[in-house]
């Protein structure tokens, strides 16, 4: 693709909501800046593919506890003077205009028109900044090129169970969208959204048995001036999915992109656990480890891991950690993790710490920070700077009911230990 025709292609990262389903991983940080894979952070997703298609100009549209997420895209995205490339976060704000907060994901664009139109761009791709996968922006683009569309829906397949959760789309054989709706839950009207195999065989989509609906992943192609007649013009369309999409169909020529890569949308706790462990896996559904698409993060100045007198088995353990005399199973262990003598953590994130903590700096009467010794962990997630005591059982289970307690919570059947949490020694935390 022509790098002029890129170089005035920008990027919109929708930080999105509160982050309730994700709670409380989102207790004290924004949803794009939840940990991934012990030394990720979910915005590293989008940003990583925006940077690899070529496109640098980028903005991440934010409004519910933004720090971590500030800094997090300070320390890592730096372009030098002459790229003209840049990673710039957008928080609501309080103006003359505008005097609430964004009331959707098309909304949040709407209230920073004035500051992403002032670039000059031609066009725009609008991304989540929640989801796992990894595509190459430039093939989108190409169809919104080569269908001559004013706005290009990227579409997967999936099942009648899953298509409940997304937009549902219906195209004709050339691709273009006739029909779009949100969340589609009655029976009748997921009977007609069923997409006819010829389809599939026309974009050359190889299918699973059960996947006969395409499904819109959030991701998005504009043409600059018909975003801004679209958001300007209908003030009550507040999100893509569910007013703007759909009410661009009769306006302007609307035209799927079809994806048949891994996709996963981490917008709860349970997702963001199921996911997190598959990537533990001999051979997980994304790879890590690509060399042509690798995904960038703060580069941080940290030591190797120590692996002491220890059995681990299908884990990912990241910089700075140290593991004496402990066992360690599909799990993730984030940077600067200690796991002490004794401890067993089997199917468990341990997200790892900020700093790391002397001996001299433990508070009187509290654990350090890390997992003591002799304690058992499963169907868990240890937030950062956690303080697990010596001999602690924190077990998840499906069973379990949705419960909060003093420094830990649970979701979904996992067990998540907060931020900062002090867990003390003998306590026994879910599943008996």
């Amino acid at each position: 693709m022509d790098p002029d025709f890129l170089r005035s292609v920008g990027g919109i990262v929708l930080g999105g909501g509160r982050g309730t389903r994700l709670y409380p991983l989102t207790k004290v940080r924004a949803k794009p800046a939840v940990p991934l894979c012990g030394r990720y952070r979910l915005v590293d997703i989008p940003l990583s593919n925006c940077l690899h298609s070529g496109i640098n100009r980028i903005v991440v549209l934010t409004q519910f506890n933004s720090h971590s997420l500030n800094r997090h895209i300070k320390n890592t995205y730096k372009f030098d003077d002459f790229s003209g490339g840049s990673v710039e976060i957008l928080a609501a704000e309080q103006t003359n205009e505008t005097g609430d907060w964004f009331q959707g994901t098309a909304d949040a664009v709407r209230k920073h028109l004035t500051h992403i139109f002032q670039r000059g761009l031609t066009h725009f791709v609008v991304l989540s900044g929640d989801q796992l996968y990894r595509m190459d922006y430039r093939h989108m683009l190409d169809t919104l090129l080569r269908k001559e569309a004013d706005l290009v829906v990227s579409a997967l397949p999936v099942t009648r169970k899953a298509a409940e959760a997304f937009g549902i789309m219906q195209v004709n054989r050339e691709g273009r969208i006739t029909r779009f709706v949100e969340k589609p839950k009655d029976p009748a009207v997921l009977d007609k959204l069923v997409t006819p195999p010829r389809v599939f065989q026309d974009f050359n989509l190889t299918v699973t048995e059960g996947k006969e609906y395409l499904a819109s992943m959030g991701v998005y192609a504009f043409r600059a001036e018909v975003l801004k007649s679209l958001l300007e013009n209908h003030p009550e369309w507040v999100d893509f999915g569910k007013e703007l999409i759909p009410g661009a169909l009769s306006r302007f020529r609307v035209y799927a992109h079809m994806f048949d890569g891994f996709w996963e949308d981490i917008g709860t706790v349970r997702s963001y656990f199921d996911v997190s462990m598959a990537m533990t896996s001999p051979d997980p559904p994304f790879e890590l480890h690509d060399p042509k698409h690798m995904i960038y993060t703060h580069a941080r100045m940290l030591p190797g891991v120590k692996i002491q007198r220890s059995r681990v088995e299908n884990a990912i353990i990241c910089s700075g950690t140290r593991i004496e005399d402990a066992e360690v199973r599909d799990s993730i262990i984030g940077i600067r993790s200690i796991i002490r003598s004794g401890a067993k953590i089997h199917r468990a994130i341990v997200l790892g710490a900020d700093y790391f903590e002397a001996p001299e700096e433990v508070p009187p009467g509290q654990p350090p920070i890390g997992v003591g010794p002799g304690s058992r962990i499963s169907q868990a997630i240890i937030d950062h700077n956690a303080r697990i005591g010596a001999n602690v059982v924190i077990r998840g289970d499906d069973r379990l009911r949705d419960a909060d307690g003093d420094g830990w919570a649970i979701r979904d059947g996992i067990v998540v230990v907060l931020k900062d949490a002090v867990i003390p020694d003998g306590a026994k935390i879910g599943a008996r």
